[in-house]
């Protein structure tokens, strides 16, 4: 199941994606009589109830009408926003990066969040602005040195992430920070897939620049997959519902080409990120 939040005549809606079929879950559990109210942060906060409305409000599925409709941020406000560095082997290589025995674990701010299809500004403080694809994980329960066994039981959902970054700023000091968090370099979405419904280890994962492949590879390759991800982090801090987790990065970064041929981002550039069985996030650079 995908979820996403639509908005449409000045109203913003959490709903269902099934097929060419898009439904209107606050709608339906009023037709359900179910007396929630249904936000993708009330749809995290509260999954039983979620997966409970999904299962038992199946004849009262009242369909969203998509004209004029867009895509808003994916859950508002977002938690913590965690990244994970230098997390797959071929990108360790084409970065000349030493390979890591723990997570590398950087944050954004909320100020980089993003949504599908929206428009997204290169700052003018950078001339190295680049793509990296990456598999997002969506927390759904609170938890603390959470067992690498019961890690994955922790997740809503998994999306498609964009961890723009600024590559100037980025190697300014031993801290990535400011070239991480420019506005709106963190675009998630389209939709959030329920956890359950995907190997997180094993999936197909790619970028586009105005159509050119650039990036392609699969979660197979990550260093750390989701679960040692979610034990280390946990050791570290509460992770809590809503948190996301951007899981690092394939090969082909424009920061991996040889010096003089780096495709830096620039204004007119459209990126789209496709992960298998999520669907493909869509910004346009202006």
């Amino acid at each position: 199941m995908k979820l996403a939040q639509m908005s449409r005549d000045g109203v913003t809606r959490l709903c269902l994606f099934e097929g060419d079929h898009v439904y209107d879950l606050q709608a339906t559990a009023n037709a359900a009589g179910v007396s929630i109210r249904f936000d993708m942060r009330e749809a995290i906060n509260r999954m039983d109830d979620l997966h409970s409305l999904l299962r038992e409000a199946r004849p009262y599925l009242v369909p969203f009408n998509m004209d004029g409709a867009r895509f808003e941020n994916l859950l508002t406000p977002p938690g913590k926003i965690l990244c994970v560095g230098a997390n797959y082997r071929k990108h360790i290589e084409e970065s000349k990066m030493s390979v890591p025995t723990s997570p590398v674990l950087f944050a954004k701010f909320a100020n980089a969040f993003a949504a599908h299809r929206q428009d997204i500004e290169i700052p003018a403080v950078t001339q190295k602005a680049d793509y990296e694809c990456e598999l997002v994980l969506i927390v759904g329960k609170r938890g603390k040195n959470i067992p690498r066994a019961r890690a994955l039981s922790h997740l809503f959902g998994y999306t498609c992430g964009n961890d723009l970054s600024a590559r100037d700023l980025q190697t300014v000091s031993t801290q990535w920070l400011i070239g991480k968090s420019p506005d709106h370099f963190a675009p998630v979405g389209p939709y959030a897939v329920l956890a359950g419904e995907l190997n997180p280890n094993n999936l197909n994962i790619q970028t586009r620049v105005n159509g050119e492949l650039r990036q392609s590879a699969n979660t197979n390759d990550m260093l750390f997959d989701c679960a040692e991800i979610i034990r280390y982090a946990s050791a570290i801090m509460t992770l809590e519902p809503g948190d996301l987790i951007f899981t690092g990065t394939p090969h082909g970064v424009a920061m991996g080409y040889p010096e003089g041929q780096q495709p830096w981002l620039k204004p007119g550039d459209v990126i789209e990120v496709e992960i298998e069985g999520i669907g493909t996030l869509e910004n346009r650079m202006v």
